[in-house]
């Protein structure tokens, strides 16, 4: 049964309906998925062929479906650069009014989130301002606007709350529009709207990735933060899997998932991070998991997905009805293939865990060569604490002239009493004492995933526009080959020396036995260290001053790292944007592959995102000259 509203006339005579009707165009259909079990009721509202026959001509133009029967190159060389506002071919205020319309209302015109603290803009408001300006480092603040990212510095820093109303603020690198989607026809009209009017497209849920994937300049934006269904199936069955299994909306985070997991008395494979989105870019891009020494990465759990192509199309991907793309989209990364709008997941059984927090410091007592052989003695151990099933979150911080602080935040341990917890890490403990090293552990159980991991993992600090990171992935062999391990200890020891911080994971995401591959990237399989630096610079510094910088911190800091494991990457949700043949980096060996789908699922370009596969054919003409998404973005 049809749920539009039939428009009729003229361009005119639609818009000017939109006041009083909703004009959502999209059918109702059939409840039940390809993939076996219902879709979600945002699933059943889709754009079909019949739905777009209720248009007139000069409507229907605006959101036709696509077909997927030319090469890349020629289509890009004849749309050329995406439009930007005042461009001849940018679409007219009626179209964008149409556009609103046939959405049901769900356009949003963006509006910088803290254009409340400059008077230029109509939204100023001092007291919204200063709730945001107090607020702009806590990442559930962007994670609820529809444009904002949790990194500005690649936005383009081009609105930053300013409590004292001077300066400007402009939209900069922000998605112009966007649209706030709560069914998959919102998501289509989106998809088809973008791909003929030659809009740059970009793909929000929080903003997490540590490279402004979905964000830039003049483009229009799909917000699926409010997809939040979620379904648990007891028994889910497919040809390679028989079991638990949880449904996802594309909004879903990892707060809402682990809580529904508590309840039903499951484990879910998903992020530290409290407002990171699960069913988005994060286990499209692999995903990384304190349950990840046990069962690999988000990407390997993924058992079926719903996603709109990029002609606008609505499919069901599975391992059977298209082992090319059920690959691809399982760690190929996000914003790439298609926008996913659900994804089916299998789950695992409660588990119990024993977190614990420590630190210890250099000091009267504790020498920076006896500080350092408690480091090493701790990182001898990474393969046999991985291959118990843990999962460890730490920090080693310079405080000063000689002086370094280590922080266990915290030392997961799945699977593992307080004793036993105390008998894995003993012969670490053991050295720390005989170094003169005294740390007092606090250790407690829990016996679910879902308490520990909420008393473990602090709340994500964002918003800093003076502050980059990069990572690497070490291997295995360079923690048991003494060679090896001597040269990468050495290397991190002269990071820390220069004054850099080292943020680290000890974990291992191996494929388990019996799930089918995946495009998650191979350094992944065999790392046992997932390990993240920064760089900072003064917030007076000018745009020639911080690229500098940027430049020093990935050839003198992350270049030595790369030397003590070439052949390894990175993981692509927390790496450098600046990352050298970031092909082989955060795809390895998968690139080519992954590159010639990408030419087969989207043969517009349309979905383009930094260092995505095939985001070398494009370029970002930023304003200022940095690495960021404040620019037109051109075919090479």
């Amino acid at each position: 049964m049809a749920l539009r509203n039939l428009l009729t006339g003229s361009l005119l005579g639609a818009f000017t309906l939109a006041g009083s009707v909703n004009g959502l165009l999209a059918d109702e259909v059939p409840t039940t998925s390809d993939a076996g079990v219902p879709y979600f009721p945002s699933e059943t509202l889709q754009l079909t062929d019949q739905a777009l026959a209720s248009l007139d001509k000069n409507q229907s133009k605006y959101f036709d479906f696509g077909t997927s029967d030319n090469s890349t190159l020629v289509t890009r060389s004849q749309l050329g650069c995406k439009s930007l506002p005042g461009d001849f071919f940018w679409p007219a205020e009626f179209v964008w009014s149409l556009f609103d319309f046939v959405l049901g209302g769900a356009l949003i015109k963006t509006v910088p989130l803290a254009a409340s603290c400059y008077p230029s803009w109509s939204e100023y408001d001092a007291n919204e301002c200063d709730f945001v300006t107090k607020n702009w480092t806590n990442s559930n603040l962007h994670a609820a606007d529809s444009a904002s990212v949790m990194w500005p510095l690649f936005e383009g820093r081009s609105c930053l709350p300013n409590v004292n109303g001077t300066g400007e603020c402009t939209l900069g690198g922000y998605s112009s529009y966007a649209v706030n989607v709560s069914n998959v026809a919102q998501i289509q009209l989106a998809v088809n709207f973008a791909r003929i009017s030659n809009l740059r497209l970009v793909v929000k849920n929080t903003g997490h990735d540590f490279n402004g994937k979905s964000t830039g300049a003049g483009a229009l934006g799909i917000w699926t933060h409010n997809m939040k269904e979620l379904d648990y199936i007891p028994n889910y069955s497919s040809s390679s899997y028989s079991g638990p299994a949880v449904k996802m909306g594309a909004g879903v985070q990892a707060s809402e998932i682990y809580a529904m997991a508590n309840k039903f008395g499951f484990t879910a494979v998903g992020g530290e991070g409290k407002t990171v989105g699960v069913a988005g870019g994060y286990f499209l891009g692999g995903g990384h998991s304190p349950m990840s020494s046990i069962y690999g990465l988000a990407a390997d759990q993924v058992l079926a997905m719903e996603v709109v192509l990029a002609n606008g199309r609505f499919v069901t991907v599975t391992e059977q009805s298209d082992p090319d793309l059920f690959w691809a989209l399982r760690g190929g990364g996000g914003g790439t293939f298609g926008i996913v709008t659900s994804v089916i997941s299998r789950v695992h059984p409660k588990v119990g865990v024993t977190l614990s927090k420590f630190s210890f410091a250099t000091g009267p007592t504790v020498s920076v060569d006896a500080f350092f052989e408690g480091v090493r003695s701790y990182m001898t151990r990474f393969p046999a604490h991985a291959d118990a099933g843990t999962y460890a979150y730490f920090w080693v911080l310079p405080t000063g002239a000689d002086k370094f602080t280590f922080l266990m935040n915290p030392f997961f341990a799945v699977n593992h009493t307080v004793d036993q917890f105390n008998a894995l890490v003993k012969p670490w403990f053991d050295d720390l004492k005989a170094l003169g090293i005294e740390i007092s552990a606090d250790s407690k159980y829990y016996d679910n995933f879902y308490g520990a991991w909420d008393a473990g993992f602090p709340l994500e600090v964002v918003g800093s526009t003076t502050l980059l990171t990069g990572s690497r992935l070490f291997p295995r062999a360079n923690f048991e080959n003494e060679t090896l391990f001597n040269t990468t200890f050495d290397t991190l020891r002269s990071t820390l020396t220069s004054g850099h911080a080292l943020l680290a994971f000890n974990m291992k995401a191996e494929l388990p036995a019996g799930y089918p591959s995946d495009a998650a990237n191979p350094a992944f399989r065999n790392a046992l260290m997932h390990a993240i630096t920064s760089t900072s610079w003064d917030a007076t510094a000018t745009d020639a001053e911080i690229l500098t910088k940027m430049e020093e911190f990935n050839n003198d800091v992350l270049g030595p790292w790369r030397k003590t494991c070439p052949e390894s990457g990175a993981y692509m949700s927390e790496a450098l944007i600046l990352e050298p043949n970031f092909q082989q980096a955060f795809y390895g060996s998968n690139y080519d592959r992954l590159y010639q789908l990408k030419q087969r699922y989207d043969p517009y370009g349309l979905f383009y995102a930094p260092t995505g596969v095939g985001s070398e054919n494009w370029q970002v003409k930023s304003v200022d000259g940095l690495p960021d998404q404040n620019g037109r973005l051109c075919p090479v």
